[in-house]
């Protein structure tokens, strides 16, 4: 007989089962979730071999909370499916929905005085898909862009990214914000090649690093952030030169998870269910860094 007086969570990772290319770095991810919401008392659950949204449908109910892992421009949809049966432990699905599209995610930022690249139509410029995922189909070019692809100005500069978690209060109709700042987890490094032919290849980082303008890196993110109503575990993509540029939202778990995960003494989890009910700690406490891999696989550094 199944013990409903423990709790559980659905911990839906789209790649494991869903996309080859990216499933070494989504089971590392989902394997970091799974220790820590087990290590504080929950039954985890995950979906089958069958269609992602209907799984998240099938399973989500009987669940106390989820959270869904997903590539950026498929996140919207199967987070929306998981808000109509359980408590919801990400990014909620407009404000994911608003991060996918990267234009209109450049153009909301640099409207309320965040820095981002300039959008370049023409000259060797960067160019990337509207609905990305990571740096996939990113290129340094003086190419035309393609469908569904635009350009943006090169920042030449350090490639970091900022992994926070939005707090936020369920009301009545709606999600808002708790009034408490977003939580910093760590800065972190990244490991970005450019290949011969332009092509950006993303090959994992090191966690937590300092720097010596740590303080305006955490105030872009945190202004991204909140500008976007970005809830639970965010990363923040920038480029640290002239001024700090965010290059991307990413409104769910990142890579940098496990190397996090590696050096902070607190559980992801209760911090991730703390901040959906508006109570995220103020600081987390870090031991050591690490390096990570684009597949998720931990060293020391």
């Amino acid at each position: 007989m199944t013990n409903r007086s423990v709790m559980k969570a659905l911990l839906a990772e789209y790649t494991v089962s869903h996309d080859p290319a990216l499933a070494a770095e989504g089971a590392a991810m989902l394997a970091v979730l799974e220790q820590s919401f087990a290590r504080c008392g929950y039954g985890v659950v995950t979906p089958g071999q069958g269609d992602f949204g209907t799984e998240i449908g099938r399973l989500a109910p009987s669940c106390d909370a989820g959270l869904v892992i997903a590539p950026d421009h498929l996140l919207p949809r199967f987070t929306m499916i998981l808000e109509q049966h359980t408590h919801n432990l990400g990014c909620g699905s407009m404000s994911a929905a608003v991060c996918a599209n990267k234009v209109q995610t450049a153009k909301i930022l640099r409207s309320h005085g965040v820095p981002v690249p300039d959008e370049v139509v023409s000259g060797q410029r960067v160019i990337k898909p509207v609905n990305g995922c990571g740096a996939q189909g990113v290129r340094l070019s003086d190419q035309p862009a393609g469908a569904a692809e635009f350009g943006q100005q090169y920042i030449d500069g350090e490639h970091l990214s900022v992994s926070l978690v939005g707090s936020m209060v369920v009301g009545d109709a709606c999600l808002y914000f708790s009034g408490a700042p977003p939580l910093v987890l760590a800065l972190n490094r990244q490991s970005i090649e450019i290949g011969k032919d332009g092509s950006f290849h993303y090959r994992g980082g090191e966690t937590p690093i300092d720097h010596p303008r740590c303080k305006e890196i955490f105030q872009v993110a945190a202004k991204a952030i909140e500008v976007l109503g970005c809830q639970g575990y965010c990363g923040v993509d920038v480029v640290v030169a002239d001024r700090v540029y965010v290059v991307d939202v990413n409104p769910r778990i990142t890579t940098s998870l496990v190397g996090i995960a590696a050096c902070m003494k607190e559980e992801i989890a209760e911090i991730l269910v703390a901040a959906s009910k508006g109570n995220a700690p103020q600081e987390v406490h870090m031991s050591g860094n690490v390096r990570f891999d684009k597949n998720g696989k931990v060293s020391s550094a």
